[in-house]
């Protein structure tokens, strides 16, 4: 008897996605900076953390579910997303509030740490030269890390949304394998 046409290919690499590397660097950096930089007992602690774990889960959990769900998938990555946007407001709330500088667009500084992220996906790296920066520094370079991340999660989508309209969602994999294994006669 021949053997059954596959469908349904295994998604879910989601550590070889740069955005998921990217996320996991702003997870620990978010873990130490509201450990050691804000006040024991503020809520914004919990708020921050939370929130930099939900855009490292739901890529993770998104990238899972693409296997039986673009729609799941588009959905999830788009908390990521969200998620990483609520944190990005509480790191620029951090340096306002403490007459921090926020690097601008342009500046140097910006542009040395775009160069860093982009080259580093290692959150042990981050997790090791954060130990000797400032708060402002570190919350630059989260700023930068979530800029990152969100443009690459704009890209998963928008890929996402192509292989949709491409492929179909489940319904229409299932029945092209049905009448492949038809014509194989299995």
């Amino acid at each position: 008897m021949p053997t059954p046409p596959s469908f349904l290919p295994q998604k879910g690499r989601y550590r070889d996605l740069i955005a998921f590397q990217k996320a996991e660097c702003i997870y620990d950096i978010t873990f130490y900076f509201a450990h050691h930089f804000l006040e024991r007992g503020d809520r914004t602690i919990d708020q921050m953390i939370q929130a930099a774990r939900s855009g490292k889960q739901n890529i993770a959990e998104g990238t899972a579910a693409a296997t039986t769900s673009r729609e799941t998938e588009i959905k999830l990555l788009n908390v990521a997303r969200a998620s990483l946007q609520e944190l990005l407001i509480d790191y620029e709330d951090y340096l306002r509030v403490r007459d921090l500088e926020q690097w601008s667009l342009g500046s140097e500084k910006t542009s040395q740490a775009r160069r860093v992220c982009w080259k580093h996906n290692d959150s042990a790296f981050y997790r090791e030269a954060i130990k000797v920066r400032t708060p402002e520094t570190i919350a630059n370079i989260a700023i930068t890390l979530i800029h990152q991340a969100d443009s690459l999660l704009r890209k998963l989508i928008e890929a996402a949304k192509a292989a949709f309209l491409r492929e179909g969602g489940i319904r229409e994999e299932m029945s092209r394998a049905r009448r492949a294994a038809r014509e194989q006669g299995y």
